[in-house]
């Protein structure tokens, strides 16, 4: 889901541009992962939708029904709700391929090189420490729980993307690469989170046995083992046993995602086990595993009365004025600090409201957030609801703002996706990657004297008629 924020060869003597053009396979990577991960947010639009509708309608009592319901092995600790087996079982497939965007990212990506790294790390940090700082002075002041600082950190890229598609605006390669990578970063820190301030009372021996799991998955990735049958049912059970030690079962997902190797043999594979991988499992998590879990997660009474406590209770206006106000302020100056400092210049066709319209979208925190509100308020339903209804409310406000700024530069933006994916000479890479290569010089050459001769032999007929036709004397 990320990719390199500037490929663009440095210049030894200039300064460093940031937002710059993404290198051909880099770009392919990106476009890619766009592609499933917008179609994957349409459908998490979709499904959260339909859980506002089904929870607020005549048919509540069965969406209830419905989400409660247990189902699973009470004797292995696994008697889990239907919402309860989409937080914790559907999700850790979405982490799993966060972890493994995440390796590929810090072995063959950008962020393996601390330089080019370190701007987008800034910023991502910059955007997830400003929300918590403006949660956590909301519910100072307000005297409100402090339980929930970490609900408006997350960025949801999927969402994001289904913004865009909805409003219509195609964001230039670097620009949408930029918010890839903070969603990168945003769901490692989210990851460290979850398992940190998260995890309950601890039981050593299945932890253990998850860490042998673990281990054994490991060993078999070493020895070039393969066949899903094998490692699907492995991976059940270090879940099974990550969920029974007390962490929370998605960081099973994660670790197993980071054990993946991203980096490419010498014998000419043209993808990764990695990315290979990841190619599978993305459709599942995007078109399936996210979308449940909004499904059961999402359904939250919306009344005057319970909009209204959102802007007036500390917790939940604290999370909606994190989301708005703290990602876009914490990624923009995070971003510029970032750039200022390492004397980066930003790309001559971008300007400063571009990164801020960019930081704004990123304000949107959908799964990651609600989960971490189901985590944050365990035992309190009526707050847990609350508290999603702020993260659907506050991610709504920063899609309008963000849709509203993107809007203002479409043409930009357009006129430089046409210019990245034009193809005059027909050869299935962008004429913008070959400018400095006289075969696609010659290939233009023999193209535009072929439509000359074509031309002149018009003219040449057009003279033997003598002029004679529909046209003006």
């Amino acid at each position: 889901m990320a990719a390199p924020t500037s490929t663009t060869p440095p210049n030894p003597s200039g300064p460093r541009k940031f937002l710059g053009r993404l290198s051909l396979p880099e770009r392919t990577f990106v476009a890619d992962a766009l592609r499933t991960e917008t179609v994957g947010g349409v459908l998490l639009l979709i499904a959260a939708i339909t859980a506002l509708i089904w929870a607020n309608t005549g048919l509540s009592d069965s969406y209830a029904s419905i989400r409660n319901f247990h189902l699973g092995p009470a004797s292995l600790g696994l008697d889990l709700s239907v919402q309860h087996w989409a937080a914790d079982g559907l999700l850790a497939v979405f982490f799993f391929v966060a972890g493994i965007e995440l390796k590929r990212e810090l072995v063959a990506g950008e962020l393996r090189d601390p330089k080019a790294a370190a701007l987008p790390v800034v910023a991502a940090l910059s955007g997830m420490a400003m929300p918590a700082l403006v949660y956590v002075l909301v519910n100072v002041l307000g005297g409100g729980s402090l339980g929930g600082w970490a609900v408006p950190t997350a960025t949801d890229i999927a969402f994001a993307l289904a913004v865009l598609a909805v409003i219509g605006t195609s964001l230039p390669s670097a620009l949408r690469a930029f918010l890839l990578t903070l969603a990168v970063v945003d769901d490692l820190f989210a990851i460290l989170i979850i398992a940190v301030f998260f995890t309950s009372d601890l039981d050593f021996l299945a932890l253990g046995g998850a860490a042998v799991g673990l281990v054994v998955f490991w060993l078999l990735l070493r020895g070039r083992v393969r066949g899903w049958y094998i490692y699907v049912p492995l991976a059940l059970v270090i879940w099974g046993l990550m969920y029974n030690s007390g962490v929370h079962a998605t960081i099973a997902g994660v670790a197993m995602g980071l054990m993946l190797r991203c980096t490419r043999d010498e014998n000419g594979d043209a993808h990764s086990p990695g990315e290979r991988i990841e190619h599978l499992v993305r459709p599942l998590s995007a078109g399936i595993a996210v979308p449940l879990f909004a499904l059961f997660s999402a359904g939250v009474t919306i009344s005057g009365e319970a909009v209204g406590n959102v802007f007036t209770r500390p917790e939940t206006l604290g999370v909606v004025l994190g989301l708005v106000v703290g990602k876009a302020v914490g990624i923009f100056g995070g971003t510029w600090l970032a750039a200022r400092f390492t004397k980066a210049e930003l790309n001559d066709d971008l300007a400063w409201p571009d990164v801020f319209a960019v930081a704004s979208l990123a304000g949107i925190g959908f799964t990651v957030s609600l989960l971490i509100g189901e985590l944050a308020f365990t035992g309190n339903a009526a707050l847990t609801d609350e508290v999603k209804a702020s993260v659907l409310i506050g991610s709504l406000i920063a899609a309008v703002i963000s849709g509203i700024l993107l809007k203002l530069r479409v043409r930009k933006y357009r006129s430089m996706v046409e210019d990245e994916e034009r193809d005059d000479d027909h050869d299935g890479i962008p004429d913008v990657y070959e400018l400095d290569q006289p075969e696609y010089h010659l290939r233009m050459a023999a193209i535009y004297e072929e439509k000359a001769a074509a031309h002149r032999k018009l003219a040449e007929l057009a003279g033997a008629s003598g002029g004679k036709g529909d046209g003006p004397a």
